[in-house]
C-alpha cells in the first residue's frame, strides 16, 4: 500500500512540474507575452530550476533550451525516485534512466497537448468568449492548422481537435508501451 500511495504523489508531483516546465517552453515557442497570467504563473513555478540552468544553457532560434533540459532532469529525477521506490536500486537502472526520462518528457509533451486540446474545445463550445481562448488558440494553432488545412469543416464544425486527439493518442501508447518495456513501473 505503502508503494502505491508514493507512486501516485511522486507521479501527480512530477508530471505537473514536467509539464509547467513543457508549457513553460512551449509558451516561448508560440511568443506568448510575459505580462500574460498563465505565462507569469507557469513562469513563478519554473524559475528555480531553469534560471540557473539558463546561466550555462543558452537558449536558441526561440528554444528555451534551459527548459527542456530542466523538463529531461525533473524526468530523471522522477525515474530513479521510481525506482527507489519499487525496491531496486537506483544506480543499477541509471544508463536505462536517461532513456526513460527521454521517453516520460515526450508522454508529458503529448499528455500537455491533450489537456490544451479538450480546454479549448469544451471552451469553444461552452464559453467562446473566454479570456482563455486566446491564449489555448495561439497555444495550439500550431497543431491544429495543418489538420484543419486537411480536413475541412463540416457544418461549421471543426474536427481538427478529434483528429489530433486520435494521432495524440496513438503517439501516446507507442511512448507508453515502449516505456513500458523499459521499466519496472508504469510511466
Amino acid at each position: 500500500m505503502f508503494g502505491e500511495i508514493a507512486h501516485f504523489l511522486l507521479s501527480t508531483v512530477f508530471t505537473l512540474f514536467g509539464a509547467a516546465l513543457l508549457l513553460r517552453a512551449w509558451l516561448q515557442v508560440v511568443r506568448m507575452p510575459p505580462y500574460n497570467p498563465v505565462t507569469s504563473t507557469v513562469l513563478q513555478v519554473t524559475n528555480w530550476l531553469v534560471l540557473p540552468l539558463r546561466r550555462a544553457i543558452p537558449g536558441t532560434r526561440g528554444v528555451d533550451w534551459a527548459t527542456i533540459v530542466a523538463a529531461l532532469l525533473t524526468a530523471f529525477v522522477y525515474g530513479l525516485a521510481m525506482v527507489a521506490v519499487t525496491g531496486t536500486d537506483p544506480f543499477e537502472q541509471l544508463p536505462l534512466s536517461l532513456i526513460i526520462a527521454v521517453l516520460m518528457v515526450i508522454k508529458w509533451a503529448l499528455n500537455l497537448v491533450i489537456w490544451l486540446t479538450i480546454l479549448m474545445a469544451l471552451l469553444s463550445w461552452l464559453n467562446p468568449r473566454s479570456p482563455a481562448m486566446p491564449i489555448l488558440y495561439q497555444l495550439t494553432a500550431p497543431l491544429l492548422n495543418p489538420l484543419r488545412r486537411v480536413i475541412p469543416q463540416l457544418g461549421g464544425i471543426d474536427l481538427s481537435p478529434i483528429l489530433l486527439f486520435v494521432i495524440v493518442q496513438v503517439l501516446l501508447m507507442i511512448v507508453t508501451r515502449a516505456g513500458a518495456s523499459l521499466a519496472n513501473f508504469p510511466l
